[in-house]
């Protein structure tokens, strides 16, 4: 781990033991001499100081938050959680759906959460905290407090933790390797992010173009939209995608194809995904969207076109909202953010000619240069035997 990363954790775990504080333990007045693990109040009660618990509050609650790039997790000590008798089975988020699970590592046990990014809104992440350099993801582990009859007497484990993670910024490298491709530059409430446009070469979008791609009629073209900056944190919708024959997306002098409506298809060789039933690449509910859509050709030359889409950037909170309904009779068209939203065009893709079939036209030329030369021939032979035959009648 690096010196970075250490110092993020432990950022980290300042934040989430602060949290701690409203389900301290009681502790014996008599022995609260050390003011950094007891706190007396005004009323002369004991109460432990935030990150210890016990009678004598003696004990330190073991928490540790991960912060990964594309999850959230927490581990608490279980002896925390014994000590207020809370089970288990008692432990989840604020949604309790997303519930907490026990785990042991080297000999001890905890009682821990793991999050996916793309869960955060519906675990009860809070709306996210911004400012020009960081964003702040917050999660609360809880815990349903105990029944005695009809009463509840013991307080409820509440635990709110966070997450900071910086603004990826652009970067560039004195020697960039660069494929054919579009990117434009977005800023959503200050946060800089990065989508990129490239075509691939078959299904499995392993292999993109680097150069202006030559595709046959009737081959499938695979196009992918996707956030590189920053990862798997913005959700993608393609709005609208339609083909030109010049570069400018809005040029009415020219014939135009229309391949995408908001965010549902409008041709019907075109499909989201990626070809499988994995949901990655569809439309609005990753940084990736994939879509393939048969390859054409206007009908007036030029015969070959340029790629434009619409895209907009979805946060988490956004959550269903960023996913287009398509199975409607009528489409509708959510209000978005304009900061949010961008143009992208790739181009040109010109149509791969057929091959001339020079076969046939050699085929054709040596016969008829063998006929010439033993007509030739014949012609000669036969010259020959006349002048014979006239010195034969002399």
């Amino acid at each position: 781990m690096t010196h970075y990363q250490k110092s993020k954790v432990f950022l980290h775990l300042a934040t989430l033991l602060c949290a701690v504080g409203s389900i301290s333990g009681e502790c014996e007045i008599s022995r609260c001499s050390d003011p950094s693990t007891c706190v007396l109040s005004q009323r002369r009660t004991c109460k432990c100081a935030v990150g210890y618990f016990g009678d004598l509050c003696d004990q330190v609650a073991t928490m540790n938050v991960t912060c990964g790039k594309d999850f959230i997790s927490i581990l608490v000590d279980e002896e925390f959680f014994k000590y207020y008798n809370v089970g288990i089975e008692a432990v989840h988020l604020t949604n309790a759906s997303c519930r907490a699970h026990r785990e042991e590592i080297s000999g001890s046990a905890y009682f821990t959460v793991h999050t996916p990014m793309d869960q955060y809104t519906a675990c009860g992440g809070k709306p996210l905290e911004k400012n020009i350099t960081h964003i702040v993801c917050s999660l609360t582990l809880m815990s349903d407090p105990p029944i005695y009859g009809n009463i509840v007497r013991d307080p409820v484990v509440q635990i709110e933790y966070k997450c900071i993670y910086p603004y990826i910024r652009r970067l560039s490298l004195a020697f960039p390797i660069i494929s054919f491709s579009s990117e434009r530059m977005f800023k959503v409430d200050e946060v800089d992010a990065k989508v990129e446009m490239s075509l691939f070469k078959d299904h499995t979008y392993n292999e993109a173009f680097t150069s202006a791609p030559t595709i046959k009629l009737g081959d499938q073209i695979y196009v992918q939209i996707q956030v590189t900056e920053p990862e798997d944190f913005f959700h993608l919708k393609v709005n609208e995608c339609w083909a030109t024959q010049t570069p400018q997306a809005n040029d009415k002098s020219s014939f135009s194809h229309t391949l995408l409506v908001n965010g549902c298809t409008n041709d019907k060789t075109t499909s989201f995904g990626n070809g499988t039933a994995h949901p990655a690449g569809r439309n609005g509910e990753g940084s990736t969207v994939r879509y393939s859509f048969d390859m054409f050709r206007f009908v007036y030359e030029p015969h070959s076109f340029y790629l434009h889409c619409t895209v907009h950037l979805c946060t988490p909170e956004d959550g269903k909202s960023c996913i287009p309904e398509c199975k409607t009779v009528s489409k509708r068209e959510v209000v978005m953010d304009e900061q949010a939203r961008g143009l992208l065009s790739y181009g040109p893709i010109r149509r791969e000619l057929p091959v001339r079939p020079t076969t046939n036209l050699i085929t054709l030329v040596l016969p008829l240069t063998v006929i010439w030369t033993l007509g030739i021939f014949l012609l000669i032979l036969i010259s020959i035997a006349k002048a014979g035959n006239r010195r034969h009648d002399e």
